[in-house]
Formats: C-alpha cells, structure tokens, sequence
C-alpha cells in the first residue's frame, strides 16, 4: 500500500492552513496598526 498520497494531503494541508493563519495575522497587524495610528493622530 502506497501512502505518499495521504503525506502528501496532509503537507498541503499544513502548507494552506499555515498559509492562510499568515494572510489573516497580517491583515490583522495591518488593521491593528490602522487603529493605533488613528488614536495617536487624535491628539
């Protein structure tokens, strides 16, 4: 029985949630930054 389709399932499976986890903390940092700019221009 041949397993490297399940190994290789389960590394594209890491590689796009560890891809996706980035993409969603950047943005996350992006709008985090946004907001904490805003708050210093307000004074």
């Amino acid at each position: 029985m041949n397993h490297w389709p399940f190994i290789l399932a389960a590394y594209a499976v890491v590689i796009v949630g560890v891809g996706g986890l980035s993409l969603a903390s950047w943005r996350s940092m992006l709008k985090a930054e946004r907001a904490a700019d805003a708050l210093k221009d307000r004074r």
